[in-house]
C-alpha cells in the first residue's frame, strides 16, 4: 500500500485499501512491455479519431509556418538527409487534467501524436519532474495516472528530476521504473562509493539510420531537495564532468546527434541568465563540450528558446502549458547535422503570437488517454470531495510581485514567495505540533515552505484541498536538539551561496518567537529566541517535530539532520491535518507574526548610552498575503521610543514585508541590559530582544584648591585637586579648570593618575576669581565638579 493510500486509510472511514490491490500492481510487471505496446497501438487505431481545424487563434501567415515548422518535417533537400522531430516537456508534475493554462495529458498526447503522424521520425523526451508535487488526482494515486498517461502518449526517455526521488531511490528504482515505459537517465547520480551510475547515464534510438543519443543529469542540489535518508546510498556528482564523459562515450559508440536532458535551468528567460557563469546553469551551458549538440533543460519552470554558440538551449516551462518541437536535419552522406531549429508551442492559452518561434496549438483531447484517466479521476473525486472542516479565513503562502521574462517585477500581479512568513506555514506547524504532542511532549515544530503547494481558501475544506497543500505524504519525525542547535536551524533559513532561493522561511509553532537582523554576518542573524516567553537556553534540550524531508536536513537545513533520539512517528502529515480538523472543526489564520526583523543603528565606539541617537529599522511586521497593515509601537525599558505606520508594499525573495523605521533617542535614566519590545496592537504581534546599554556611571566627586587665596596680578597661580569614585576605582576622564565658565586649563586623567591632577594657570587679572574643577567622565564614570575656590587678585 502506498503512503498516500495509507494516509487515506487512516483518515477516511470505510476506505478499502484492498480494493486498490489490483490497480497498484505495476502494469509492466503483469505483461511484457512489447505486448502492452501492441495492445495500446490497436486501441489507439480503433479509438483515436482526429478532428480537423485545430489550428485556431493563429494568423493565416503563421498557419503556413505551423504546417512546416510544427507538424511537418522540414523538407530534406538531399537524398541522404533525415529529418527528426524532437518533442520535449519538463516539470509536468502530474498535471493530467486540463486546468487553466495546463493543457492536460490528453491534449498533450494528441499534439505529440500529430507531430509523429506528420513525421514518423519523432522522439518524445523530457527533462524531469514528470511526477511528484502533483495535483491531487495524480498524487493521491501515487502518480500512477500520470505515468500511464505519459506511457500512452509515447514518452521514450527522460532525465530524472529531483521530484522523481521524493519517495526515495527504492521507489524510483522499483515501482516508478516498473510502471514507466520510458527510460529515466542520469549521468551524475552514482551508487555511493562506486563509479556505477544508479540510473542509465544515456539512451539511444536509431531513427532512419541516424543514431540519436541522450545524456541525462539531475540538479546537483538533489541532496537538499529530497529527504537525504531516501537517497542515502546515492552520490550526486558534478553535472559538467559527468555529462562530458557520458557524451564522449556516446560519440565514441557512434551516436550521430547527442542531446543533453538536464534537470537544471536558468533563473530567468533572458539569454544572459542562461550564460551567467556564476550560476549552476550558466556553468553547464558554458562547460558542456562540443559533443553535446543541444541542451533541453528544466527545474526552474521557465520557458525559453535560445541558441547559444550555435547550440539550442531550451526549456518548455511547466505543467504541460507548453512543449518544444525541435526539427533536426542530419545528412548521412556527410555525417553531419545540417540544422537544428526549435519552436515553443503554447498548448492551451490564447495569446497573440508575437514571437516567431512560439506558436499556439489547441489539440483535441486524445480519447484513449481520456478514457484511461477517467477511472482514476473518478476515484480521486470520491476521495477528494469529503469535507474535513471549515476555514473562517484564508490560510495562504507568502507572495511577492510576479516578474516578467527578464526578471523585472510586474506591479499588480503576485507569485509564491517561499522567503516570507505565512499564515499557512505557521498553521501547518501548529497542526503538527498538536499531533506530535498526542504521543509525547514536543516543544517546537518546523515546516518548510517548499512543502506547501497550495493555499486553503475560506469556507469548507475538503480532503482534496488539504492534500493539495501537502502532496508529498511525508511522515512526522521527532528528534532532540539543543537550544543552540534550534537557533542554528533558524540561521539556516539564509541558504548557502548560489542556492536558487536565497532565503527559505520556516513555519513555526505558536509560542516560538524570534527576532533577526539580516544585515549581520552569516551565523549571527538570529538576535533573540523565546519559547512561550522564556529565552531559549543554548544548553537545554528541546524535542522538535518536522516532516521527514525537513527532519533529515532537506532544503539545506543541515542541523535538523543532526538531532539525537530521532524517531519516525509513522504518522503521515496529511493524516495529522485530517485529525486536527476532526478535533477542532474550524481553522483561522493567526495574524501574529512569529518573527520580526529588527536592525539598530550602530552605537558609538563606547557603546549605547542614554541620550544617544538611535534608528530602529523593522521588517516582517505583517504577512505578505492577507496582511492588515496598522501601526507598530517600540518601547525600551518600558519607555515608548516611537510609533510608525507599517509599509505593506511587496518585496522580493526575503522576509522583509511589513516595514517601518523609527528615529529616536535612548531615554535618559536607562542603563545596562534593557528590553526592546516591538508590538503591533492591531494583530497582537509582540517580540522582545535585549539591548545592552552602558552600565549606570559610577558616582564621582571632586575637590580642588589654588596655590593662594590672595595674590597679585604679577604672580602665577597653580591649581590642584583630586577626583574620586564611589566604588573606589580611579576615575578616567577629563578635568577642566574653569573660572566662571571660562576654561583656563585641561588635564586628562588616566587610571595611573589615581584621580590626582594639577595645572599651572599663569597670572590672573585683578579681581575675584572663582576656580572650579569640572570632571567629564569617560565610559563608566559620572560627571562632577568641585565647589568654587575663590582667589582674590590685587
Amino acid at each position: 500500500m502506498s503512503r498516500f493510500q495509507r494516509a487515506f486509510t487512516e483518515a477516511l472511514p470505510g476506505f478499502n485499501a484492498a480494493a486498490y490491490a489490483d490497480r497498484t500492481a505495476p502494469r509492466s510487471r503483469l505483461a511484457p512491455r512489447a505486448a502492452i505496446r501492441r495492445l495500446r497501438g490497436v486501441r489507439r487505431r480503433v479509438m483515436h479519431r482526429r478532428t480537423a481545424g485545430r489550428l485556431t487563434g493563429v494568423a493565416a501567415a503563421t498557419a503556413g509556418a505551423l504546417a512546416i515548422g510544427l507538424f511537418a518535417p522540414t523538407p530534406a533537400f538531399a537524398a541522404d538527409e533525415v529529418t527528426i522531430n524532437l518533442v520535449t516537456v519538463n516539470d509536468f508534475h502530474g498535471r493530467i487534467k486540463q486546468d487553466g493554462t495546463a493543457a492536460g495529458a490528453a491534449r498533450l498526447s494528441t499534439a505529440v501524436e500529430d507531430i509523429r503522424t506528420a513525421n514518423p521520425n519523432t522522439i518524445f523526451a523530457a527533462a524531469g519532474d514528470l511526477i511528484g508535487a502533483s495535483t491531487f488526482e495524480s498524487f493521491i494515486l501515487d502518480d500512477e495516472p500520470t505515468i500511464e498517461a505519459l506511457n500512452e502518449a509515447g514518452l521514450e526517455v527522460s532525465a530524472a528530476g529531483n521530484h522523481e526521488f521524493d519517495q526515495g531511490w527504492a521507489d524510483l528504482e522499483g515501482r516508478v521504473q516498473g510502471l514507466a515505459d520510458w527510460e529515466y537517465i542520469a549521468a551524475n547520480v552514482f551508487h555511493r562509493g562506486t563509479d556505477d551510475t544508479a540510473l542509465a547515464e544515456s539512451w539511444t534510438k536509431d531513427v532512419d539510420g541516424v543514431t540519436v543519443g541522450f545524456v541525462g543529469a539531475v540538479t546537483e542540489e538533489l541532496p537538499s531537495l529530497v529527504s537525504p535518508s531516501g537517497i542515502a546510498e546515492l552520490e550526486v556528482r558534478g553535472i559538467v564532468d559527468s555529462v562530458n564523459a557520458a557524451a564522449d562515450r556516446l560519440t565514441a559508440n557512434g551516436a550521430d546527434v547527442v542531446v543533453l536532458l538536464v534537470h537544471e535551468g536558468a533563473a530567468t528567460t533572458s539569454i544572459a541568465s542562461a550564460t551567467d557563469p556564476n550560476t549552476a546553469f550558466g556553468r553547464i551551458v558554458g562547460g558542456v563540450d562540443a559533443d553535446v549538440d543541444a541542451i533541453v533543460s528544466g527545474h526552474t519552470h521557465l520557458a525559453y528558446n535560445h541558441v547559444i554558440d550555435g547550440r539550442p538551449v531550451i526549456s518548455s516551462g511547466q505543467y504541460g502549458e507548453k512543449f518544444s518541437n525541435m526539427t533536426i536535419v542530419f545528412d548521412k552522406d556527410t555525417d553531419a547535422i545540417v540544422s537544428m531549429q526549435n519552436v515553443t508551442v503554447n498548448t492551451s492559452t490564447p495569446v497573440p503570437n508575437t514571437n516567431p518561434t512560439q506558436y499556439t496549438y489547441y489539440a483535441a483531447p486524445d480519447p484513449v488517454v481520456t478514457d484511461l484517466l477517467a477511472p482514476y479521476l473518478a476515484e480521486a473525486d470520491v476521495l477528494g470531495a469529503q469535507p474535513l472542516g471549515t476555514a473562517t479565513t484564508p490560510l495562504t503562502r507568502g507572495v511577492q510581485l510576479a516578474v516578467d521574462a527578464n526578471g523585472n517585477p510586474l506591479p499588480g500581479t503576485t507569485a509564491e514567495l517561499r522567503g516570507a512568513e505565512s499564515t499557512l506555514g505557521n498553521f501547518v506547524a501548529d497542526v503538527q505540533y498538536w499531533k506530535a504532542n498526542q504521543d509525547g511532549q514536543v516543544d517546537i515544530a518546523f515546516m518548510n515552505p517548499g512543502g506547501l503547494r497550495a493555499n486553503i481558501d475560506a469556507g469548507e475544506v475538503t480532503y482534496r484541498e488539504a492534500a493539495n497543500v501537502q502532496p508529498f505524504a511525508n511522515s512526522l519525525f521527532t528528534q532532540t536538539l539543543t537550544g543552540a542547535q534550534v537557533k542554528q536551524v533558524l540561521e539556516e533559513q539564509w541558504q548557502p551561496a548560489g542556492s536558487s532561493r536565497p532565503f527559505l522561511k520556516l513555519g513555526v509553532n505558536q509560542g516560538l518567537e524570534y527576532t533577526f537582523d539580516a544585515s549581520l554576518p552569516v551565523g549571527s542573524r538570529i538576535t533573540s529566541v523565546t519559547l512561550h516567553g522564556v529565552p531559549l537556553d543554548p544548553a537545554a534540550e528541546y524535542r522538535v517535530v518536522a516532516n521527514s524531508f525537513l527532519a533529515a536536513g532537506g532544503d539545506n537545513f543541515f542541523t535538523l539532520g543532526k538531532g539525537t533520539g530521532r524517531a519516525d512517528s509513522g504518522i503521515i502529515d496529511l493524516s495529522s491535518m485530517v485529525e486536527w480538523f476532526e478535533e477542532f472543526g474550524t481553522a483561522a489564520a493567526d495574524p501574529v507574526q512569529r518573527s520580526v526583523g529588527v536592525h539598530l543603528s550602530a552605537p558609538d565606539a563606547d557603546g549605547y548610552d542614554a541620550g544617544d541617537a538611535l534608528t530602529i529599522d523593522l521588517s516582517s511586521l505583517d504577512f505578505s498575503s492577507g496582511g492588515t497593515g496598522g501601526e507598530v509601537v517600540v518601547t525600551l525599558g518600558g519607555v515608548e521610543l516611537g510609533r510608525s505606520a507599517i509599509d505593506t508594499s511587496l518585496v522580493q525573495l526575503t522576509d522583509e514585508f511589513g516595514r517601518a523605521s523609527i528615529a529616536t533617542e535612548i531615554p535618559e535614566g536607562l542603563y545596562g541590559p534593557q528590553e526592546l519590545v516591538v508590538s503591533v496592537p492591531s494583530t497582537g504581534t509582540e517580540v522582545a530582544l535585549t539591548v545592552e546599554l552602558n552600565a549606570e556611571p559610577v558616582d564621582t566627586s571632586a575637590i580642588g584648591i589654588a596655590s593662594a587665596l590672595l595674590t597679585t596680578s604679577k604672580k602665577p597661580v597653580s591649581y590642584s585637586g583630586i577626583v574620586w569614585s564611589a566604588n573606589g576605582t580611579a576615575p578616567v576622564g577629563t578635568v577642566e579648570i574653569t573660572d566662571r565658565g571660562r576654561v583656563l586649563a585641561t588635564v586628562e586623567l588616566t587610571a595611573a593618575s589615581n584621580g590626582r591632577f594639577s595645572a599651572d594657570l599663569g597670572t590672573l587679572s585683578r579681581g575675584l576669581h572663582l576656580l572650579r574643577a569640572e570632571f567629564t567622565g569617560a565610559s563608566g564614570y559620572d560627571d562632577t565638579r568641585s565647589l568654587p575656590f575663590p582667589v582674590l587678585v590685587f
